[in-house]
């Protein structure tokens, strides 16, 4: 490990990750708007302030189901893609297969749409949810054990 940590870094394949990544944000900036607009459809306002525009007779509401529901898609993507970016980076930084690496990020971010979708957009029973978030975990898994192996043998 004598190379300086970014000479390992493959241009095509940290485009991939770039791209994916960006996605991965809008989603989660989209995620957010979806929250609020729930809110505002649901009158579930989480503050006095925010109720006093559209009536003085409104009251903070925390536990519409439905805002819930988007909230808790919402704090599993900050659980989630949060450290993919960190791993996937560091990842990237061993020198992967091209192909592998691309396709595990891939997978990740692909795992994280659909679990959004299922969670909070389109609800789906289980095992949707669950698929979609073992996905990404394991391609997650994959990336920090092979960071492990490589920055610590």
């Amino acid at each position: 490990m004598t190379k300086f940590f970014f000479e390992n870094l493959d241009d095509e394949l940290f485009r991939t990750y770039a791209f994916w990544s960006a996605i991965l944000v809008v989603k989660m900036l989209a995620i957010t708007q979806w929250t609020s607009e729930m809110r505002g459809r649901k009158q579930a306002f989480h503050s006095i302030e925010d109720t006093s525009y559209k009536s003085a007779t409104l009251q903070p509401k925390f536990d519409d189901p439905d805002v819930e529901r988007v909230r808790r898609a919402h704090r599993n993507d900050l659980e989630n893609i949060l450290p993919f970016f960190l791993v996937a980076f560091l990842y990237l930084a061993t020198g992967p297969n091209p192909t592998i690496a691309a396709n595990l990020i891939r997978v990740a971010a692909v795992a994280r749409f659909c679990h959004s979708v299922v969670y909070a957009v389109y609800v789906l029973p289980q095992p949707a949810r669950f698929l979609s978030f073992a996905a990404m975990l394991l391609a997650n898994g994959y990336m920090a054990a092979s960071c492990v192996l490589y920055y610590c043998f």
